[in-house]
């Protein structure tokens, strides 16, 4: 039994790393980089010490969250090339940059401003639309997507989808999956044939006037 134990302790440590990166995206998202440490364990549900095992600094944090973000934009783009049905791989890669953005809730943009000589912002984009390109020419091949959408309409609408990061974190989610359902069906080239797709459930939200309107 007892050689279970570091098994135990490895597995233990690297579900904390997870969780402090996952939390440290949403608190640096949506209260901005100086967002206290201690703020993000808390969300993470783990003690300061343990942040600190893991991330000695605070830049550390950010840096590897922001480098965690990107492996997983990637990867999304990665899997929805190599998937055997182009139009599938289409959907699957709106549905996760969707969850993505709203997980995030801005803290790329954050990281971008904070730190615009990190990288090469620039040519790490334009790798990642020419791949998505790709994709969409291969998944307009097969019929199912609309021949005259472009890359720049992907970007469009996720403009759009960052409207939705002022709903509330509970429905946040939610309203992304459903937004992202709506979108699928804009870019079909012709309806499902047979019963609809169900959508996702929808959230409650409310709508907040701006000042001065009713």
């Amino acid at each position: 039994m007892t050689r279970h134990l570091p098994r135990t302790a490895r597995s233990d440590a690297r579900d904390n790393r997870v969780r402090i990166l996952d939390a440290a995206r949403v608190v640096f998202g949506e209260k901005g980089l100086s967002a206290p440490l201690r703020e993000v364990a808390r969300h993470a549900g783990v003690g300061p010490a343990t942040l600190y095992r893991h991330f000695p600094t605070k830049q550390a944090l950010i840096v590897e969250t922001f480098a965690e973000q990107r492996r997983a934009c990637h990867a999304a783009v990665r899997d929805a090339l190599a998937d055997a049905d182009p139009w599938h791989g289409f959907r699957s890669l709106v549905e996760r940059i969707c969850e993505l953005h709203a997980r995030g809730r801005g803290f790329a943009d954050r990281y971008m401003t904070s730190f615009p000589e990190a990288m090469d912002f620039a040519a790490d984009r334009e790798q990642t639309l020419r791949a998505v390109g790709a994709l969409i020419r291969r998944a307009q091949e097969t019929g199912r997507l609309r021949p005259g959408f472009v890359v720049d309409d992907l970007i469009l609408v996720l403009m759009a989808h960052r409207g939705l990061q002022d709903t509330p974190p509970a429905d946040r989610v939610t309203a992304s999956r459903r937004f992202a359902a709506y979108l699928i069906e804009a870019f079909r080239a012709v309806p499902e044939t047979g019963a609809a797709t169900p959508l996702p459930p929808a959230p409650r939200l409310r709508l907040t006037p701006p000042s001065g309107t009713l």
